[in-house]
């Protein structure tokens, strides 16, 4: 009553399986990009000169506000007297 019914099948399955050696690797399409010691020294220095570049404005943007606070002190208790 409950056996499972099998579809009927013409030809038999294959004996051996494809192997690996049967495909085709892919490959990658696109232009081949070599990475020599000058390129990365070059990006190496790049990357410290504009850290270097981003620190003196921070400096400079403290030093200013800092002047820009004693200023305002300085022109404020003129201003009072």
């Amino acid at each position: 009553m409950f056996l499972p019914k099998y579809p009927d099948s013409p030809t038999p399955p294959p004996a051996h399986p494809h192997t690996v050696a049967d495909q085709v690797p892919a490959r990658r399409l696109g232009p081949q990009i070599s990475v020599t010691t000058g390129a990365v020294a070059a990006i190496t220095i790049g990357g410290v000169v504009l850290t270097a570049l981003l620190a003196a404005v921070a400096v400079t943007a403290v030093s200013v506000a800092v002047a820009a606070v004693v200023l305002r002190s300085l022109l404020r208790d003129q201003h009072r007297r």
